[in-house]
């Protein structure tokens, strides 16, 4: 006998690393490695020494900060998608 490949009762299974309680844990968490970074950017600005490795917190900055967004974008959608099917 086969399985029934759509059966009424049949939920999506989000993965733990895909759930929004990840997402927002990971926002927090990058947005401290974003402050971090303009910490750094005004700490090597400040030392002539430092101007060097001014790059470290700039790409810390723009990585963190282009996550976050990416992150943000998805949640969204997510929501609206949700949403929208009730």
């Amino acid at each position: 006998m086969r399985l029934d490949q759509n059966p009424v009762y049949r939920k999506v299974i989000v993965p733990w690393y895909d759930s929004e309680i990840a997402f927002l844990v990971l926002i927090v968490f990058l947005f401290v490695v974003f402050l971090f970074g303009f910490i750094g950017i005004s700490v090597a600005s400040e030392s002539i020494s430092y101007r060097s490795y001014i790059w470290v917190p700039i790409v810390l900055v723009v990585l963190s900060g282009g996550t976050i967004l990416s992150l943000t974008f998805r949640l969204i959608r997510r929501n609206a998608r949700l949403k929208n099917k009730q």
